[in-house]
């Protein structure tokens, strides 16, 4: 996986298993509260999970 990472803020794994989002993505992103997807993927050799804004778009 490329490393373009961008640190944006650190939070702890909440009891009910949500992780608060910082702030931060607001601008980053296009991301709107309450109606953006993200799907989560886990990269094991860097024990990294990523989340990525969810598109409709069919992956062949």
């Amino acid at each position: 996986m490329e490393n373009n990472n961008i640190y944006l803020d650190t939070y702890i794994l909440q009891r009910d298993m949500r992780i608060r989002m910082p702030k931060a993505i607001l601008s980053n992103i296009n991301a709107e509260k309450g109606k953006t997807l993200f799907d989560i993927f886990y990269n094991p050799s860097e024990n990294a999970l990523v989340m990525k804004i969810h598109t409709d778009e069919k992956e062949e």
